[in-house]
This record gives structure tokens, sequence and C-alpha cells, in this order.
């Protein structure tokens, strides 16, 4: 399809030179030597780019682009000018130009700006494909390479990263390549969690991740201890690729001091994950050290009443006297309670505020037609996620914190996967509901699709009974009963689930951001 440029200016025909070397590299370029006939052509024709003289007699030139905006606000416009002034190029750019080039200029110049502004998508597209594509055989190698969690972290950004790249581009085909690769790479990040991860909890010499019962001691009390004003954010449901969708967002107002990554436990879980990570003990522990304040999952109750019970007396048990401030955040308006209170957690040396949006906006997903429909795949959920957290109370406090100089920690105790493939199970009616794993007693189950542990004790995970057991969904699967197979097949096919075992789940961001300076 052929570029359509207009190119505005009162020495036009000085430019001759410059638009026949234009005109050569197949560019329609028509002309004008004024403003006022450069509105009347732009009123009539439409145009992919307007190149625009900004000292010309009658009609300025940033007179000229005030009434360009107003026409046709979404072409492209290049300010050409004399003048370097800062006051000029201020107006020039607050006008939302697309470009700025200082006369004289030559023939290459304006080629490469019109290459920038129409063209550039078209050109990340292709570079991008044939980055990936080069990418794409050492990727693959790299899973049968991967020895250590830290190998698989490495794989799961690098995946990420080509996730957000390609996001944009038209061309379905290499997306698709993409989706298979991580396809294959969560299939093999399951073998590895399959051969390693009771190892990790039998064997205390073993190289292993920092595991969720092991975050606070491990990573976030050492850097409490050196900034007294720490902030803790738990938001639910928090993935590594939502973290980099909303990163830019933080810029103006925090340094990222890291980018770091820990290991949910299994389940990844809210009542295992997120208990296990206040606590600093493992469910099993917790279950033998504080009988009362655990409940199995087939027990009836709240699950996670007891969050700031178990931070404290993980503080006691080790020494650490800071001035605690806890604080859940699960309706919107408690969000925008906490900031008209922020006082408290400014007093506070060490505040922890959990966010449950992001798990509540997963099950609205499943639930609600709607979201279903805002959200309809990976993309489309990170979407939501930067619009939700562009205008939440979330980043309200953060913001507010940055002014208050606080070190702010961003993490999860568990991410969220999108699953697509059915596995059939049975069991009898004290197993657990959770779609990504179950445990109970005399569960059926195709042992090859399934991670089982039979006795969960292994794992450091507490039992409802003598003969129970739990097994885990990997990848994209989730766990269906043979009752109504075809109606829950149905409901929860395309939804986003936790629980189970893969990359999304259980590599968790933790981001550590200072306040920028002044």
């Amino acid at each position: 399809m052929e570029t359509r440029i207009l190119w505005v200016d009162d020495e036009i025909e000085l430019l001759r030179p410059h638009i026949l070397f234009l005109e050569n590299k197949g560019y329609r370029i028509d002309t004008s030597n004024n403003g006022y006939d450069a509105i009347e052509t732009i009123g009539s024709k439409k145009y992919d780019l307007i190149i625009l003289d900004e000292m010309m007699p009658g009609l300025t030139g940033l007179e000229t682009l005030s009434r360009i905006k107003e026409l046709e606000p979404g072409t492209p416009v290049v300010m050409v000018t004399k003048s370097e002034e800062e006051d000029i190029m201020n107006k020039a750019v607050g006008s939302k130009i697309a470009d700025y080039l200082i006369k004289p200029v030559n023939p290459n110049q304006v080629l490469l700006s019109i290459k920038k502004n129409v063209h550039k998508q078209q050109l990340v597209s292709e570079k991008s494909t044939a980055d990936y594509r080069a990418e794409f055989s050492a990727i693959s190698n790299s899973f049968s390479e991967a020895r250590s969690f830290n190998d698989w972290v490495n794989i799961y950004k690098k995946l990420v990263t080509w996730e957000l790249e390609l996001n944009e581009l038209s061309d379905t085909g290499i997306k698709e390549i993409l989706f298979y690769q991580k396809n294959e790479a969560n299939n093999e990040f399951a073998k590895f969690i399959r051969n390693n991860y009771t190892n990790w909890f039998k064997d205390k010499s073993l190289d292993k991740p920092v595991l969720s019962h092991t975050l606070m001691r491990n990573k976030v009390f050492p850097i409490v201890d050196k900034n007294r004003k720490t902030t803790f954010l738990l938001i639910d449901n928090f993935r590594f690729d939502q973290w980099r969708t909303i990163r830019p967002m933080l810029h103006g107002v925090f340094d990222v001091r890291s980018e770091d990554f820990y290991c949910s436990i299994l389940p990844t879980a809210t009542q295992y994950a997120r208990n296990a990570l206040f606590a600093g003990l493992t469910p099993l522990a917790i279950e033998k050290i504080m009988p009362g304040l655990w409940l199995n999952d087939n027990e009836e109750g709240g699950k996670n009443r007891y969050e700031e019970d178990f931070l404290r007396r993980q503080l006691q048990s080790l020494g650490k006297n800071y001035k605690l401030y806890f604080e859940k955040l699960v309706r919107s308006e408690a969000g925008k309670k906490l900031l008209d209170n922020l006082e408290k957690v400014h007093n506070a040396d060490f505040s922890v505020i959990v966010f449950n949006f992001l798990d509540i906006l997963s099950h609205a997903r499943t639930d609600t037609e709607i979201i279903r429909e805002l959200a309809e795949d990976e993309a489309a959920f990170r979407s939501l996620t930067a619009s939700w957290f562009e205008h939440s109370d979330l980043w309200a406090i953060m913001r507010e914190l940055a002014a208050r100089r606080h070190t702010v920690i961003v993490t999860s105790d568990h991410g969220t996967v999108h699953v697509d493939n059915p596995i059939k199970i049975q069991g009898d009616k004290e197993t657990s509901v959770n779609l990504r794993y179950k445990t109970g007693k005399n569960l059926n189950y195709n042992t090859k699709q399934l991670f089982v542990v039979s006795d969960p004790a292994q794992i450091h995970l507490p039992k409802s009974n003598l003969s129970s057991s739990y097994v885990f969904a990997c990848n994209n699967d989730f766990l269906v009963y043979p009752n109504n197979y075809n109606h829950y097949v149905r409901y929860y096919r395309n939804t986003f689930q936790h629980g189970g075992i893969s990359m999304e789940e259980m590599i968790v961001p933790f981001i550590v951001l200072d306040p920028k300076t002044a």
C-alpha cells in the first residue's frame, strides 16, 4: 500500500531534491507552501505522515499544527525548524509531534523519521520475529540442560520477555510457535519438580531455592534490618509477566533495586503457600506446632485467618523487634481507608499489606461472562491487570510510600496459570475441591498425568486422615470429576487457576524498590 506524505514549507521549491529522493524510495509526496492550503488539503485527503515547517509567514507552524491535531489527531507530524530555542521545542513536543528535525535537513534524516513513524511497527515486527527465530533453538536446548531452579528462572524470564515482545505483532504464526515452546518448557519444568521437589525437604545440604516458608527469613528480614521503613506488598496471584507489564509505570517514582524470584511451595494455593510464608514454617509444622490455627481442606472455616499471628510469632522466634503494621485489603473501600490513614504504615518499621484483587479478578473471570470477554487470553489478562493497577489504590499507596521514603518489596504467595486441558479424577466427598490439586483418600487417576505424593509428610504437608495423599496437575491441566464432566470442562476451560505445577505458579517474582531521590 502506497505511503502518502504531505510536506508543508514556505520554501518548498528548494526542497525538490529531497522530494525526488523520497519519491524514488516509493513514497507519494504532496506539497503545500503555507498552513492555510495545508489544512484545506488535509480536510480532503488522508495522509500517513505530515512534515511541517515551524517558521512560515501567515499561519505559523505551531498554529498549523494545532489545527492539524483537531482534524487528524492520529496522524504523526514531524516538525522542521531553524530554531533550537527550548521554548519552541517545548511547545512543539507539548503539541504531541512525532519527531523534531533541525534545518538544514538531509534526505536520509527525513527518510529515517518516516521509517520511525510510519513503518515502525512493521520494522519492529520483522526484527522481533527474526530475533526470536534465531534464539528458538537455544531456548529449546536449554530445557534439557536445566539442572537447578535458577536455570528454570532464566528460561522463564526469557520466555516471558519474548511473550511480551511478540505480543503486539500481527504474525499469529510466530506467536503460536512461542505458545508451543512455552508449553514444552512447562512440561519439562514439571519433570524437574517431580525429580527434585521431595529432595528439597529431605536433604538439608542440597542446593535448593528459597521456598515460601524460608522467604521472610532469607530475603525479607535482611532488607528490613537495613531499611527500617520497609513495606512488604503481597499481591495474590501476581506473576512475573504482570510485573513486567506494570514496571514502566513505576519509573518516575521508584528505582528497581533488584528483580529476583523464589519458589512457591506445593500446593501453590493461598491456604498453604501464604500461611507458610508468614509463619516461616511448612504446613505440616504449622499443624503440629499450632494445631488450633490450621484447617485442612475438608474442614469448614477460613483457611487464612491467622496470617498476622503467624508473622508475629515468626518475628518473635527470630528475635526481630520491629514495630509491625499488618493489613489485608479485600474490598476496594479498604484501600481508600488505608490511604486516608497511611500514617499507620509510616509509623511502623515494617508494614505488611496483602492485596487480594488479582485473586478476585481471576475468580471473576471464571464466574462472570463479561470478565471472560475482557480477559480472553494471557495478553488480555495482562492488559486488564495493568489497567487495574494504573487506577488502583495500590498504586496510589505506593506513590505515597515513595514520597515518605519507604523501601517497598513487591511479591506474591503464588502465581496462576491459564488451564485448558481436562484430566479425569475420582474421589469421595471428602476430597478437596481445587482444580489444580486434590488431597484425600481413595483417589483414582492416571499416575502418568499427575505428580503423586502418597506420603504427604515427605513434602511437609498435613493429611486429613491416615490414608490421605496429594496429587498435583501440571502445565495447563485441570482436574475434573467424571460426574457432569462435560459441563465442568466447558465452565473451567480457559480460566486462570492455581494450586499445581507450572512456571507461572511456582516461579514467583520478588521485587525490591527504592524511592527515587529528589
